[in-house]
């Protein structure tokens, strides 16, 4: 696992001990950023059930200015900060150990908006409709994106509130599926 490209391209990631997560792998994560990239002029972003880090600290690398990860796992937070100290990103970064609900309502009462948001739980514990829902309550920059990482047998709605499925891709066993935030539910002309 290494970031594939921007300031820190190459680094070798540090992965979690043990099975309790699934880190993405450079393919998926290569053909994440060239969907939503794959380089960006600053913005914050949010990497929630970070695991290993690797997707927040690909946005870094590719120019987000800060980056905030979350997940409830210690052996997880540890790794994460391994990593973002490996990359020095100490100072753009946040690191919660909390679950995603609650890590949630403690970013909307600080008022917190994301350009970029990475979603990537647990394939078995999914609840990616009723997370999309709540980023639908102003989590989102106008133009903001959400980054889904789920099963290939999981299909999420075409919308969700303002939130509009931008692109879906599948890879082998892994879906990818990324919404945009839109100013109004109305059709777009594509």
């Amino acid at each position: 696992m290494r970031v594939i490209s921007g300031i820190c391209k190459g680094k070798q990631l540090k992965a979690v001990p043990g099975k309790s997560t699934r880190p993405t792998t450079d393919k998926v994560k290569e053909a994440i950023f060239n969907m939503v990239g794959p380089y960006f002029s600053g913005g914050i972003g949010l990497d929630l059930f970070a695991g290993s880090g690797g997707l927040g600290i690909e946005a870094l690398s590719r120019g987000f200015e800060k980056m905030i990860f979350v997940d409830k796992d210690s052996k997880a937070i540890q790794t994460i900060h391994a990593n973002i100290d490996f990359c020095s990103f100490r100072e753009q970064s946040e690191v919660y150990r909390n679950d995603s609900f609650r890590a949630l309502q403690v970013l909307k009462k600080r008022g917190i908006r994301f350009d970029g948001v990475f979603l990537d739980p647990p394939y078995r514990k999914q609840k990616l409709e009723e997370l999309l829902s709540i980023f639908n309550n102003g989590y989102i920059k106008e133009n903001g994106f959400i980054v889904c990482e789920h099963s290939k047998e999981v299909t999420l709605p075409a919308r969700s509130g303002n939130l509009r499925q931008w692109k879906h891709e599948t890879y082998g066993i892994i879906g990818v599926t990324i919404y945009r935030m839109t100013e109004d539910t109305e059709e777009k002309g594509d």
